[in-house]
C-alpha cells in the first residue's frame, strides 16, 4: 500500500511543486492583505480614540506578528514540499 502511494507521489512530483508554489503565493498575498487591514483598522481606531493609541498600537503589533508567524510557517511547509 505504501509503495503505491510513493509511486503516485513520485509521478505527480512536478504538480506538487506547482501546488506548493501557489500555496506559498496565496499565503503571502493573504498575509499582506490581513496586515494591511489590521493597519487601516488600527489607524481608524486611533483617529477615533487618540487617548488609547498605545493599547491599539500594541494590539496591532501582536496581531501582525501572529499573522507573520503563520505565514512563515506556511512558506516553510511549501518550501519543504518543493525541495523534497
Amino acid at each position: 500500500m505504501l509503495n503505491v502511494i510513493l509511486e503516485a507521489a513520485l509521478a505527480g512530483a512536478a504538480l506538487a511543486k506547482v501546488g506548493a508554489s501557489l500555496g506559498a503565493a496565496i499565503a503571502i498575498i493573504g498575509a499582506g492583505l490581513g496586515i494591511g487591514r489590521i493597519g487601516s483598522t488600527a489607524m481608524e481606531a486611533i483617529s477615533r480614540q487618540p487617548a488609547s493609541a498605545g493599547d491599539i498600537r500594541s494590539s496591532m503589533i501582536i496581531a501582525a506578528a501572529l499573522i507573520e508567524g503563520v505565514t512563515l510557517f506556511a512558506i516553510i511547509i511549501c518550501a519543504l514540499a518543493i525541495l523534497m
